[in-house]
């Protein structure tokens, strides 16, 4: 059985940090591209960050990019999410996914369709 639980979500004051973890099981990890989606109260699916398990190659939506950090480890079948300098509007609901295929399509970043899907968690930057 495949699951994809992610955990380390919570409050947290705007610039603050906080950490998500996503651990993969049923699958062979280090032949799918990790991702995480995030999304916020009224808004659609927003890709956020993205990792190749086998390689650790990594890509960033430009509205983290110097902030937050994607990694993996490949021995406990993990994905990480570092979010330093957080802002209010990065409060979502932040989804792990798993795909064998990359998270880029035709140049635009994927969304909605990874094979894989946790179950969330949340994150709420407020003061």
């Amino acid at each position: 059985e495949v699951q994809l639980v992610e955990s380390g979500g919570g409050l947290v004051q705007p610039g603050g940090s906080l950490r998500l973890s996503c651990a993969a099981s049923g699958f062979t990890f280090s032949r799918y591209y990790m991702t995480w989606v995030r999304q916020a109260p009224g808004k659609g699916l927003e890709w956020v960050a993205s990792i190749y398990a086998g390689g650790g190659s990594t890509a960033y939506a430009d509205s983290v990019k110097g902030r937050f950090t994607i990694s993996e480890d490949s021995a406990k079948n993990a994905v990480y999410l570092q979010m330093e300098s957080l802002k209010p509007e990065d409060t979502a609901m932040y989804y792990c996914a798993a795909d064998l295929q990359p998270p880029y399509r035709n140049g635009f970043p994927r969304t909605n369709d990874y094979r894989y899907w946790g179950q969330g968690t949340q994150v709420t930057v407020s003061s």
